[in-house]
């Protein structure tokens, strides 16, 4: 009830805001909101007044914003953009997030804002791309951490250190060959409880099934769940991790 209450607030606080004409008003107030929140406010408001709302949101936050509108809302704020625009909007996103969004894009939109990317980028959003978005290879997150069996542990921890921020849901490392081909799983607890000299050859999985990307949505929950995993190595059919 309170949380229904603050959005309620909000909105006549914008709506008052916009109506006075007050834009600076509006802006300091949207901006300081969450995407998710900044989106629901633009949908919750008269249609005259969304595209002056979403005018007025902060460059950084217009490909967060977005992801959270919903399709019809979305649709028509891109139509009114150019390509570009609409590259540089999204340029923040998560890989994931971006692959997701670009799916429903018209392909010149998609062109430009691939060949805006870097390489690495560009690679990990095309790998989701080639695959159906109700497959594991249209939903794996490509952001992810791989280590070569020949390391020894303490060169894994001191990589590890390095690295500004983790993935999401890390709870073990993909272990590849030099050529990318999935060889198994090493478990964070694992790593951190082996001896510093030990190589990861030694204490990794070599049991674990990796998912074909081609799978099924469906198949890929139950897999999860049947299984209690949080994260899983998706591979291409030719043994490749891919995410």
């Amino acid at each position: 009830m309170q949380s229904a209450h603050n959005h309620e607030t909000r909105l006549n606080m914008l709506t008052q805001a916009i109506e006075d004409g007050s834009l600076f008003k509006v802006q300091h107030l949207l901006n300081a909101l969450h995407p998710a929140e900044i989106a629901h406010l633009i949908e919750s408001s008269p249609v005259n007044q969304r595209k002056v709302m979403w005018e007025l949101v902060e460059a950084d936050n217009e490909g967060a914003v977005l992801i959270e509108l919903g399709d019809e809302v979305r649709q028509s704020f891109i139509q009114d953009m150019d390509a570009g625009e609409v590259a540089q909007a999204v340029q923040h996103l998560e890989i994931d997030d971006l692959a997701d969004f670009l799916q429903s894009l018209p392909d010149a939109v998609i062109s430009e804002t691939l060949a805006s990317m870097d390489r690495q980028n560009r690679q990990r959003v095309e790998a989701i791309l080639a695959y159906d978005e109700n497959t594991a290879g249209g939903l794996m997150d490509t952001h992810l951490i791989t280590v070569r069996p020949d390391v020894a542990v303490d060169v894994v921890l001191r990589y590890l250190r390095r690295q500004n921020d983790l993935p999401s849901h890390t709870d073990r490392l993909f272990v590849v060959d030099r050529h990318d081909q999935f060889q198994g799983i090493l478990a964070i607890d694992r790593l951190l409880t082996s001896q510093p000299d030990c190589t990861v050859w030694v204490i990794m999985d070599k049991t674990q099934q990796a998912i074909p990307a081609n799978m099924t949505a469906n198949d890929v929950a139950s897999l999860f769940e049947n299984h209690d995993l949080i994260s899983a190595p998706v591979i291409n059919e030719h043994g490749k991790l891919l995410g």
